[in-house]
């Protein structure tokens, strides 16, 4: 397993506990179901990748994300949900969202796109 953590803020438990147990055999997890926490849980101990649903209580997974990156975080972010229209393309862009996916998810897709953002390729890091 790496040391890379990754923060996931999803108000479904079903959601929660399913990417826990996919990506837990290779990161450090902390599984969320508030996004007032995950601001906390960042402040106190930085995260290499948020992904965050876009529905969420308090406020979207959109202002989690816009909230974080202007209390610095700098790692990598990924947006969830099962209501596509809801979001602006222009707003991935402006705050450094690098992946979208749309419920139900492919956990294939999901593992894989983690995975090229979290593990360096070594063809790349040789040069």
């Amino acid at each position: 397993m790496t040391t890379k953590k990754i923060i996931l803020v999803d108000d479904d438990e079903t959601v929660r506990k399913t990417f826990t147990l996919l990506l837990a055999k290779k990161y450090r997890v902390e599984s969320l179901k508030d996004p007032r926490q995950a601001l906390a849980k960042v402040k106190a101990s930085p995260a290499d990748l948020i992904i965050a649903d876009y529905r969420l209580p308090y406020f979207n997974g959109l202002e989690l994300i816009k909230r974080l990156r202007e209390n610095g975080f700098e790692g990598e972010a990924m947006l969830i949900t099962a209501h596509p229209d809801d979001i602006r393309i222009e707003d991935l862009g402006r705050f450094s969202i690098s992946h979208f996916f749309v419920k139900p998810l492919d956990l294939n897709v999901l593992n894989l796109s983690i995975d090229r953002l979290l593990q360096p390729n070594p063809l790349e890091t040789s040069a």
